[in-house]
């Protein structure tokens, strides 16, 4: 059975890696086009692209900047692929597109469905303090992540487990469970359950400006924005280290009790790393200065003076 593989990200090219392990036919691949990245702004090409290029450099990797264009649809339409396979794709499909395969398109999406459908669902369960999340596989439908779910599989969360651990975690989910569904289809159109619409929410895209840190918010969303914007992209807040502003990311945090008779209060700073919020207060664990690699908050605080938080 012929597949073509859509993805795009690190979660998408270690998918793609385990199933080309396990002998799956893909065609073709297809990846965002190469975007420029870093300083020097130097075109980088996909994780998904740079797996294809060291692991199988004999399938055709397509970078369409449109997926939807009359010209690439000729083109997918040309490997004869029985199933189209999406994974953290990064673009909305069309119906012609879709309609393409003979058994269809299935879509993997990190989230139970129909929880948290959308760009962001691995963030934004961590951001709404979720206890368990998943893999949903669904057969795509026009319609955002709309489709009947074929399989699940669960997983609990940690009240410290940061995105980068989730998702490492989601993708070990992912990679036994789709190949699974790929083997039925070989047999036919596998079963699928409709999703119930009054259990609908959504992941909206994360943005950056999100992850500045507000330390007038009570601690435990403080805490989960952290852990959902770690490793990547950061949550930050400005510092000043004597009359010199810098920004400061956190990456790994703990929810901590104060003695109130300190009298606490947000943006507060403790010499052993302890930040007061509205409710509560805040432990830095792991730290990114501006312009240096990510380290221990203790010690990183070892080597400053005159700290203090910008507040607003």
């Amino acid at each position: 059975m012929k597949v073509v593989y859509f993805g795009t990200p690190f979660f998408a090219a270690e998918v793609l890696r385990y199933l080309l392990d396990h002998d799956v036919d893909v065609v073709a691949v297809v990846t965002q086009p190469d975007r420029p990245k870093g300083r020097s702004l130097q075109l980088t090409p996909s994780p998904v692209k740079t797996l294809v290029r060291e692991k199988a450099p004999h399938i055709p990797v397509l970078q369409p900047e449109k997926a939807s264009q009359e010209t690439f649809l000729q083109e997918l339409a040309t490997y004869k692929a029985d199933l189209f396979v999406v994974v953290a794709f990064g673009q909305i499909l069309s119906q012609k597109l879709l309609d393409l395969p003979p058994k269809g398109c299935i879509n993997v999406h990190a989230s139970l469905l129909p929880k948290y459908r959308g760009a962001a669902p691995i963030q934004r369960c961590l951001m709404g303090s979720e206890k368990e999340t998943g893999i949903a596989i669904q057969k795509m439908v026009r319609q955002l992540d709309a489709g009947d779910v074929i399989a699940t599989s669960k997983i609990s969360i940690s009240k410290e487990m940061t995105f980068g651990e989730l998702e490492e975690k989601l993708i070990y989910l992912t990679k036994p469970l789709l190949l699974d569904v790929i083997h039925q289809y070989k047999n036919g159109i596998p079963h699928a359950e409709p999703q119930d619409p009054n259990q609908v929410t959504y992941a909206s895209k994360i943005e950056l400006e999100e992850g500045e840190i507000h330390w007038d918010l009570p601690a435990d969303r403080i805490h989960n924005l952290i852990r959902a914007f770690s490793p990547r992209p950061g949550a930050w807040v400005w510092i000043y280290i004597g009359k010199e502003r810098k920004r400061l990311k956190i990456l790994r945090s703990q929810i901590v009790s104060v003695d109130p008779s300190v009298g606490c209060k947000p943006g507060q700073w403790f010499t052993e790393g302890i930040v007061c919020c509205k409710d509560g207060a805040i432990k830095l664990i792991d730290v990114q200065p501006e312009g240096k690699k990510v380290m221990k908050a203790a010690d990183w605080l070892r080597g400053q003076k005159n700290i203090s938080f910008f507040i607003y």
